[in-house]
């Protein structure tokens, strides 16, 4: 999990702070933060004027020590501050020490003639928004670089996005490249900061990872590493009981719980049945003959049906529509105990109502909401799509997965996962129904809530980029297999790895 961690702002200083108090002078963080900028500024870009715009704060100290190397190198080079020269202190007015060239003031006509822009000025701690000064020279900056006239790299974030929810306080300028340190922040991977980052580099400036022992982070990047080492692996001894027996309630649009199934069983559950109306068990059946078909023409008979203790996991909202039958359905798959997914109309049958839906969540629950439907359950609930998810994640008790190109899982605990693997493609009609299917069969073969959300999350975005444009949502679960050898293919190598080290 450390290697996919991502720092708060305050968590990113106390690991400056532990490191600095372990005997690394604050400089050399400064030093190590500008040499890795000007090598990946040279790695990627042919020799050309650079304007380093620098700010007051260690952010601005990396700048100067940019612009230093980038000069040394022969690169021509202007820099310019916000602020005065003699009002820096600490570390950032030793880094501005070693530049002995002319430090301009921040005026956006020193701009022009300039092919690369060092943006500077803010890191990811900027509390609030940008204004005079910084506010005209990076939107007439902004502008350039949207008519392809300059290109900004970035210093640890694009000033003026948050780096804690990836907002824009007031103007940010996009960038080709972004270098930061450490570790990557949320702002780095939530939009609209993530569209602005562009290219991004992790750099290692001596900071050891053993200060994330004391920081304890709760929130990281979604990945195998997150969750591979409990993802179901069957074994010699499997059968198709030891796999477990999902349940998909099937609505009157069967086309949604169809790809919900369809998804459960490509992603390794044993069993899977399909409780749906009796006029409809027909359209089931046919188009998976290998699912169990099940009337439930009421709420009695469903209840029939979960009372069965081998099926163990339950999915309830896909297709279904918003009536009352769906309310009841979903109360009575909550309080059976076992694993929960509620996703669409299960959600938003809920509206208004939370306190009703958290009272009755007995058991293991995953809830699916779009931006839409988590705004109908959730009125009112402020504050970044991070803050959001795992404050409703720990009003409910139920895992939270809010869906987008940056979707974020989040545990009651207070753990979260910020996805970073879902290609454009994927936003297509169906696909929600097909991941609300693929946590399904994840929790019906025992993987725990969190890491089954976090799991089903990424190896969707996978698939959908290994198909590639032209996507539908029937396409995803058939490239699941593929996905599903890559992960258990590494978790062993990985594995026989560690014996050998031990």
């Amino acid at each position: 999990m450390n290697e996919l961690a991502l720092l708060t702002v305050s968590e990113m200083g106390e690991a400056d702070r532990m490191t600095i108090e372990g005997g690394m002078p604050g400089i050399d963080l400064i030093e190590a933060a500008g040499r890795s900028v000007a090598a990946s500024i040279k790695e990627r870009f042919a020799t050309g004027p650079v304007l380093v715009a620098c700010g007051p704060g260690n952010n601005g100290g990396d700048g100067f020590v940019v612009a230093r190397l980038l000069r040394d190198d022969g690169w021509p080079v202007e820099l310019v501050l916000l602020g005065d020269r003699d009002r820096l202190s600490g570390d950032a007015a030793l880094a501005a020490r070693t530049w002995d060239g002319p430090v301009g003031e921040m005026d956006p006509e020193r701009l022009d003639g300039a092919d690369i822009l060092v943006d500077a000025v803010f890191g990811a701690g900027l509390a609030r928004d940008i204004e005079g000064t910084a506010f005209d020279f990076l939107s007439d900056a902004k502008a350039r670089v949207e008519q392809g006239a300059l290109i900004s790299v970035a210093v640890d974030i694009p000033s003026g996005v948050d780096g804690n929810s990836g907002a824009v306080r007031g103007v940010a300028v996009p960038a080709a490249l972004t270098v930061t340190f450490f570790r990557k922040k949320p702002g780095h991977l939530l939009y609209p900061g993530r569209q602005l980052t562009g290219e991004l580099v992790l750099a290692d400036i001596g900071i050891g990872t053993d200060v994330l022992e004391d920081i304890g982070p709760a929130i990281s990047e979604n990945g195998p590493v997150l969750w591979r080492d409990q993802f179901p692996r069957a074994g010699a001894a499997s059968h198709k009981y030891t796999r477990g027996h999902a349940v998909v309630s099937g609505g009157p649009m069967t086309g949604a719980g169809r790809l919900a199934a369809r998804a459960a069983r490509r992603i390794g559950a044993g069993l899977l049945s399909i409780a749906a109306l009796p006029e409809h068990c027909d359209l089931y059946a046919l188009d998976a003959p290998g699912a169990i078909v099940l009337p439930a023409p009421d709420l009695p008979a469903f209840e029939a049906i979960l009372g069965d203790t081998r099926k163990n996991a339950v999915l309830v909202g896909p297709g279904h529509g918003l009536t009352g039958r769906t309310r009841e359905f979903a109360n009575a798959a909550l309080r059976t105990n076992k694993a929960v997914v509620l996703d669409a109309d299960a959600l938003t049958a809920f509206a208004g109502n939370i306190e009703g839906l958290s009272r009755n969540i007995s058991g293991p629950a995953v809830l699916t909401p779009h931006e839409g439907e988590f705004e109908r359950l959730f009125r009112g609930l402020l504050g970044s799509k991070l803050e959001r998810a795992r404050a409703a994640a720990s009003r409910t008790g139920a895992v939270l997965v809010l869906k987008g190109p940056d979707t974020v899982v989040a545990a009651p605990d207070g753990r979260a996962a910020i996805n970073s693997n879902a290609p454009p493609w994927l936003a297509t009609g169906g696909t929600g129904d097909v991941l609300a299917g693929t946590i399904l069969g994840l929790l019906a073969q025992g993987m725990p809530p969190f890491e089954a959300a976090a799991a089903a999350v990424w190896i969707n975005g996978a698939a959908a980029d290994r198909f590639g444009p032209g996507l539908i949502a029937e396409d995803l679960p058939e490239i699941f297999p593929d996905i599903l050898s890559e992960i258990l293919v590494r978790a062993t190598s990985d594995t026989k790895a560690s014996s050998r080290d031990h």
